[in-house]
């Protein structure tokens, strides 16, 4: 299990980096793998657990896979009153729906279930690509797409496909709302989302079919969190050129950004690798990076720029808008 841990401008992955960072920089003196003790409880209706975030008032924490809750549980950094456990409401929030021009996602839809999608595979394949990245075997059969998205870590994979894909998020406070991918990622975890509101669907709209689309991803290792991560989706127009497009970037902001100067610089363009390596310096430049046990902020940057290039070279090979030998040297 990883996650990102953000405390006195400390940035450590993991719970066995995280705990030797602080202890070592005296931001603590002792850390422990035991959590604080805790009410609870598992609502069997959407309605209860809704009532009980409204009770608690930001005291109540939602525990969907557990597999970014729990961690810092265990190192105390979150002291929950009350863990809602929403195990009964999968029957009711895990779902994958193929309806016209949207899919829909349950979010207690698990990673694993994703991942090996056929229908997925077919109307949106950035999204199986995307999952088979995410942490290990145990990870992506345990934890949720709505778990991730609401634990809202800058490094996470799912934020930078829902933001390359358009996505909308349903949430639930007692009444639906809609809320934009765009709109939702606030900060280092921290979202649209109020106190007392549960995600329960995520909205995705189903790209042409004669779309291209690449997902990268750097990683130290195999089922780390990203150094960088990036999403691109490219519709061709009938001219050969790029009719739309939405480049997604991760890991090295506050939070994950789409790269609108970058989808300035193709849009309504004819694709050409002088195009495209300006595409990337301009998303490279959006970036943010802290520089932390990945990396310099020179570095971060410097692989942003590569693995934007590298995408947006495959989605329009995808989209058949590049010829492969025109990109040897990527």
């Amino acid at each position: 299990m990883h996650f990102k841990c953000v405390r006195a401008g400390v940035n450590a992955f993991g719970p066995d980096g995280c705990r030797e960072i602080l202890m070592s920089s005296g931001i603590v003196a002792e850390m422990r793998l035991i959590p604080r003790s805790f009410e609870y409880v598992a609502p069997k209706t959407l309605q209860e657990a809704v009532s009980i975030l409204r009770k608690y008032k930001g005291e109540a924490k939602v525990l969907a896979g557990g597999h970014s809750l729990v961690p810092l549980m265990k190192l105390r950094l979150s002291n929950p009153q009350v863990v809602v456990d929403l195990k009964y409401l999968r029957p009711k929030l895990a779902y994958i729906k193929v309806a016209g021009k949207t899919v829909r996602i349950g979010a207690l839809t698990r990673h694993a279930e994703i991942e090996h999608s056929a229908e997925l595979k077919k109307v949106v394949p950035i999204m199986p690509a995307a999952a088979e990245w995410i942490g290990d075997m145990q990870v992506r059969n345990m934890g949720t797409i709505g778990g991730s998205l609401a634990h809202a870590d800058p490094a996470a994979d799912w934020p930078v496909v829902m933001l390359a894909l358009n996505a909308t998020f349903v949430a639930n406070g007692g009444a639906q709302r809609k809320i934009p991918a765009t709109k939702f990622f606030l900060g280092p975890f921290t979202t649209a989302l109020k106190p007392h509101e549960i995600l329960t669907e995520i909205q995705v709209p189903v790209p042409p079919s004669n779309h291209g689309w690449s997902w990268k991803k750097f990683e130290r290792k195999a089922g780390d969190f990203a150094t960088v991560n990036t999403a691109v989706i490219v519709v061709p127009g009938r001219k050969g050129e790029i009719a739309d497009v939405s480049i997604a970037v991760g890991a090295v902001h506050v939070r994950p950004f789409r790269a609108t100067d970058a989808e300035k610089v193709l849009k309504g363009e004819v694709p050409t690798m002088d195009l495209i390596r300006e595409a990337a310096e301009k998303a490279a430049a959006m970036s943010e990076p802290s520089a932390d046990l990945r990396g310099s902020v020179e570095y971060k940057r410097e692989v942003t720029k590569v693995f934007v290039r590298r995408a947006l070279v495959e989605a329009c090979e995808r989209a058949k808008l590049l010829k492969p030998e025109a990109a040897v040297v990527r």
